[in-house]
């Protein structure tokens, strides 16, 4: 059997794949340039960016399977990315208040030299947030290296009433998606 390559620094990556029973014998995170390109449109830079992560690994380790994905929080056309600071992330939480927005994950599979891609999408809707909620929810920190600035399985999920999709695509890794792309290509069972 293959080696399975996981290139993410994600931790939260690594937990998802252990409860559909998927160990990645090496994790090797991919050091790309994330910046979306001008005018791209969010549904086209996570299938990019997961891409570039794979090919990136994959080219030093050809005859593994490298699995990657990368997720993004988009409002419409706009991407939202991580906040660098707590004036950035409170931005981001008043921007997302009391709105709907998108999480796509783009899943990404390099074996063989051939890249298998696949792209999930959920609808969140957040709650109408007041300065305190925001406020304090920053100073706990939580918001660091998060799309959109919060965590659905963190403090933050009460902000969240309804989601419309997938659950585990929310935190990062679609697990449905992943587990049927991880039995095409011979990984798992």
């Amino acid at each position: 059997m293959a080696r399975l390559i996981l290139a993410s620094a994600s931790p939260r990556r690594l937990q998802l794949l252990a409860q559909i029973g998927v160990t990645p014998d090496q994790v090797i995170p991919a050091d790309i340039d994330e910046t979306p390109h001008k005018n791209e449109i969010p549904t086209l830079y996570v299938q990019r960016v997961a891409r570039q992560k794979a090919e990136a690994i994959a080219s030093a380790h050809p005859d593994s399977v490298v699995l990657s994905a990368d997720t993004t929080v988009a409002l419409g056309r706009r991407i939202i990315g991580k906040a660098e600071n707590e004036g950035e992330a409170k931005a981001i939480l008043k921007l997302l208040s009391g709105r709907r927005h998108r999480v796509h994950t783009a899943v990404c599979i390099m074996k063989d030299g051939k890249a298998h891609q696949k792209m999930v999408t959920t609808i969140v809707r957040f709650a109408r947030l007041t300065d305190k909620q925001i406020n304090d929810y920053i100073a706990t920190g939580d918001w660091k290296g998060k799309a959109g600035a919060c965590s659905i399985q963190g403090s933050s999920g009460s902000f969240i009433p309804w989601i419309s999709g997938s659950f585990s695509n929310v935190i990062g890794l679609p697990l449905t998606e992943t587990q049927h792309m991880l039995q095409t290509v011979g990984i798992v069972q």
